[in-house]
């Protein structure tokens, strides 16, 4: 079978790295486009996936996107054309479903953003839909959306590629440095569904960025020129994107203004908080009724330095690893449903 993978951004390459080895083991033929978002190429490339850039980022502005998304949707119905697919599988990427649709294939599209309003079409279009079980089934139903093609699988997503990863990790975080070491994810500034306040850590980092060591994982190039600033000159921010199990092995605390990252470490029991200043989805509200993440979208250095204080790692939530293996089968199964169909 041959499986085209649109991987728009730059959580979608851990997600779907481990699947598509797996499934190019087993001799299917995968396909896979990318566009220039977040780190996505760089990690791309970082992990030596084969991937067609198709299209570009049109940023923030509802109006750039209504405009761009036609003009993607025909870059990625000509080039997949001549290749001639047999499924379409994809992580929200607004784009997969309609394309797919075109080429008339089926399409697999995992989404765990309710308030993403690319998804609405996506939904309609897409042949069967994979959400997580803690994200009310019935905000998906409010879209049109017939529940037959809806599947709800354990857990969160990123517990989908993470469920071989958590015990590896913990091990080597025992025997790292102890030396304090903060990692800081910023804010998504172009995700259309993030409507709050940007560079609001910058006070904190400036106040902490002298007492302990601090790296910032910018989203992109505005980001990484902002703190490269002559104020930041005690912050390290990396040109290229970190391996991830780099980052997850020496962090002693993790602070996310939202996204997959943030989610993927606290899963892994590394002591993070979620500082996102927008409305929250319903998978973080689950992590957080659950003690797997705090949330304080105030947050000031005082609150770190107590906090540090009083820090503790916790081991990795071995629940929603089992969960994520059980869901990572489910995915995979239906997959390989089409090849029977």
């Amino acid at each position: 079978m041959k499986i085209w993978f649109d991987i728009s951004n730059s959580p979608h390459v851990n997600m779907f790295y481990d699947l598509i080895k797996d499934l190019e083991s087993e001799g299917h033929e995968v396909i896979i486009t990318s566009r220039p978002l977040a780190n996505t190429i760089a990690l791309l490339n970082q992990k030596g996936m084969t991937h067609t850039i198709v299209g570009k980022h049109y940023g923030k502005k509802l109006k750039s996107k209504l405009i761009g998304y036609p003009v993607r949707v025909l870059q990625l119905y000509r080039f997949l054309k001549k290749h001639r697919p047999d499924l379409a599988v994809s992580q929200s990427s607004f784009h997969s479903p309609l394309v797919a649709k075109l080429l008339g294939i089926p399409s697999i599209y995992t989404n765990d953003n309710e308030h993403a309003l690319g998804n609405k079409p996506c939904f309609l279009l897409a042949t069967k839909i994979l959400i997580p079980e803690n994200l009310d089934i019935e905000k998906i139903k409010s879209f049109g959306v017939s529940t037959n093609k809806i599947i709800q699988y354990p857990g969160v997503k990123e517990g989908i590629y993470l469920y071989r990863k958590g015990e590896k990790i913990q091990r080597s975080r025992i025997n790292h440095s102890k030396e304090i070491h903060i990692y800081i994810r910023p804010e998504p500034q172009t995700a259309q569904y993030y409507n709050a306040k940007t560079n609001f850590l910058d006070e904190m980092i400036l106040e902490l960025q002298e007492k302990y060591k601090i790296t910032i994982l910018t989203r992109d190039e505005n980001q990484t020129i902002h703190y490269q600033k002559n104020e930041f000159l005690y912050t390290s921010v990396p040109r290229k994107p970190l391996d991830f199990e780099t980052i997850a092995s020496d962090c002693t605390l993790f602070i996310g203004a939202g996204g997959s990252m943030t989610r993927e470490m606290a899963i892994l029991g590394i002591p993070t908080i979620s500082v996102y200043q927008d409305k929250l989805l319903d998978v973080d509200s689950f992590l957080l009724r659950n003690g797997i993440m705090i949330h304080d979208p105030d947050i000031t250095a005082t609150k770190i330095e107590n906090y540090i204080l009083n820090i503790n790692s916790k081991k990795p939530s071995i629940g929603l690893m089992k969960k994520g293996e059980l869901a990572y089968h489910i995915l995979k199964n239906e997959i390989l449903k089409t090849n029977l169909k």
